[in-house]
């Protein structure tokens, strides 16, 4: 089988395609022949030897994935070879096959195709567990999401909507923005352009905001937790402009308020019933229609540095999607 290999940790361009040999399942597995694997953030982090845990070499990027139940390991009765199925696993999904957990498999819903089932795993389940679990969202709050139209923040977007908050959206351009708009984002901010702090102060009447989703420190994390509501909660979900932000300990005393942390992976290896539950409560959303993940594009794994770059020069609203021929 076809699979992108990282062989020594670095930039994104020492990603090579290679043959390796096919995959068998142990016990509580399941082989999954990937018709479709979800690009994320932390793939690029992991290439680089930069993320909270790394791979011996060689491996694969990508950990969400759709596809077909190839092989079924000892144990696992409730799926079958020939199955559709996504899931999520720590990294391999850049390949033609993938070892799951069968624990963390759940069938793809009737009319859904592939690369849609290979973009919500990861997006959809870390701003899940993040508004409900972590931040037990309320509706009728107010939630900033900044980074909005990325994978995990459109989600956020998506789902901060549907669970009825006023959800105010923060990005970089006006297109980006626009897409955020059509998600059900009450209200925009422009970053690049406009005083975050003063239009947070402007929009929520100077309340501040209850809940504030931050997948990507840097320069604006201070700011917005600057406006943060009484006993607020920000939600620490990562570092996408690169720098980790250090904020004043007098500020979650003045507020009241909360940081946050939101570390979906390990959560799903701890918690992997309620993870589940999560995901069968999102997709009822996503048949009714609540819900509806962006594809940004599709991509050939022979293509993978080119869809990584497109993520790098942050060109990408939604997700990225490679698709193999398998």
């Amino acid at each position: 089988m076809k699979a992108v290999l990282v062989k020594e940790y670095g930039p994104i361009e020492n990603l090579v395609v290679e043959e390796i040999p096919s995959l068998h399942a142990k016990k509580g597995q399941v082989v999954i022949a990937v018709k479709a694997c979800g690009v994320n953030f932390p793939d690029i982090l992991i290439t680089q030897g930069l993320y909270q845990f790394k791979p011996a070499l060689p491996f694969s990027p990508g950990g969400e994935v759709a596809g077909v139940i190839k092989e079924v390991g000892e144990g696992v009765s409730h799926f079958k070879v020939g199955d559709a199925v996504f899931t999520g696993v720590l990294f391999g999904g850049y390949a033609e096959e993938v070892i799951a957990d069968a624990r963390m498999v759940f069938p793809i819903p009737e009319g859904m195709d592939f690369v849609t089932a290979s973009s919500i795993m990861m997006t959809y389940g870390t701003s899940y567990h993040a508004l409900v679990d972590r931040a037990k969202i309320k509706a009728g709050e107010t939630l900033l999401v900044l980074g909005a139209a990325g994978g995990v923040g459109l989600a956020a977007v998506d789902i901060g909507k549907a669970l009825g908050a006023r959800v105010i959206a923060a990005a970089s351009t006006e297109e980006k923005l626009a897409l955020c708009k059509e998600y059900g984002a009450d209200e925009v901010i422009n970053y690049s352009q406009e005083n975050l702090k003063e239009r947070l102060k402007e929009i929520t009447g100077a309340q501040g905001v209850d809940v504030i989703y931050d997948p990507v420190g840097g320069d604006y994390s201070e700011t917005a937790f600057r406006s943060i509501a009484w006993e607020g909660r920000f939600l620490v979900v990562g570092f996408a402009a690169g720098d980790i932000p250090k904020l004043p300990l007098n500020l979650p005393l003045l507020k009241g308020a909360q940081i946050v942390g939101v570390f979906w992976g390990a959560f799903t290896q701890k918690f992997p019933q309620k993870n589940a539950e999560n995901f069968i409560k999102m997709m009822e959303m996503f048949q009714k229609g609540t819900l509806k993940s962006h594809v940004h594009g599709t991509y050939p794994l022979e293509r993978v540095v080119e869809a990584l770059k497109e993520m790098t020069e942050r060109k990408v609203q939604g997700k990225v999607v490679l698709v193999t021929n398998k």
